[in-house]
């Protein structure tokens, strides 16, 4: 059995991680989150020590270390807001603990880089949480797109709309110092699920983005794809709206649908018992990804020109 520590326990989702914690059959032994609305841990830790200052958690983490001869946390779990993902898996390593991120890893690629070299100072390892690359449907769509001819390139469609009420733009994930904007909140683990199956991105150019949605084109090794990502309930299609509907996921091959809306439930479990199994993702298998949602940061917009996606006509 192996201790965990939880960072940001009050997020919508820290209870994946709690499940996968115990669904492993691991123990977590203690959580920090300023917000203090965290009776989920009840159905999972009752027992778990919970602070709300860093300081405090930060000096009982050290505690047990000394207390046990460093070898009291295993693991941190980091579910805190993006921005702070990066110190805080600092914290993990220098408390001689390998840490397990959710995405975005970092907001900027050079911190990976900041992060290679404390874990070979420290010995310990970062862990990242791709579940996409674990969906049943993703892994058999790799294995059709590695088995196509040499010189094969799909046109691909990404449509993702998960509506957000007002509350969203007044928290940090409005903040786009602090989130990294729509693009990385709600996309970044898709592009990095293009990436594992569609090989190294060749081109990213950026048509709009503004506080509600972003849209452009990636070109990678196997694919050019055209993506659009939204909060805002008006971009839902009309006939998922007249049924309630307030988000929205298409993915398209070749004018093929590709269905991957369900088998997310125990994901974050598998993640788990890879990591667990010395078979989780690193630093490295980010990098794609960030650098991809970085790059969308600090373009300016071309417009609707060129291939853009449809949804931008609406």
């Amino acid at each position: 059995m192996k201790n965990f520590v939880l960072v940001g326990a009050a997020g919508y989702i820290a209870p994946r991680h709690m499940k996968a914690i115990r669904d492993t059959k691991n123990d977590l032994i203690a959580a920090l989150d300023v917000n203090d609305s965290v009776g989920i841990i009840d159905s999972y830790f009752p027992e778990a020590d919970f602070f709300t200052e860093f300081e405090r958690f930060d000096r009982h983490i050290d505690k047990l270390r000394r207390e046990q001869h460093g070898h009291a946390v295993d693991y941190v779990s980091i579910c805190s807001p993006n921005y702070l993902h990066d110190s805080h898996i600092r914290f993990a390593l220098r408390s001689n603990a390998d840490a397990i991120c959710e995405k975005p890893l970092v907001l900027n690629h050079w911190n990976i880089d900041a992060l290679q070299a404390i874990e070979k100072d420290t010995g310990k390892k970062v862990h990242t949480i791709l579940q996409l690359r674990l969906h049943p449907s993703i892994i058999a769509l790799k294995q059709e797109v590695d088995a196509a001819p040499n010189g094969a390139k799909y046109d691909v469609d990404l449509t993702y709309i998960t509506s957000r009420g007002k509350w969203y733009f007044h928290s940090w994930k409005g903040d786009e110092k602090k989130s990294g904007g729509v693009s990385t909140n709600i996309g970044v683990h898709f592009f990095d699920m293009l990436h594992f199956v569609f090989g190294k991105v060749l081109e990213n150019k950026l048509h709009y983005r503004d506080e509600f949605k972003a849209a452009g084109y990636l070109e990678y090794e196997k694919a050019r794809v055209r993506w659009f990502l939204s909060v805002d309930v008006e971009d839902v299609p009309e006939d998922a709206k007249k049924e309630g509907k307030r988000t929205y996921r298409s993915l398209t091959m070749n004018g093929r649908s590709i269905e991957f809306s369900d088998g997310f439930t125990d994901l974050h479990t598998r993640v788990y018992e890879n990591i667990l199994n010395g078979n989780g993702f690193n630093l490295e298998e980010n990098r794609a990804a960030i650098e991809i949602v970085g790059g969308i940061r600090t373009q300016t917009p071309l417009g609707i020109t060129g291939d853009y996606h449809p949804f931008l006509k609406k």
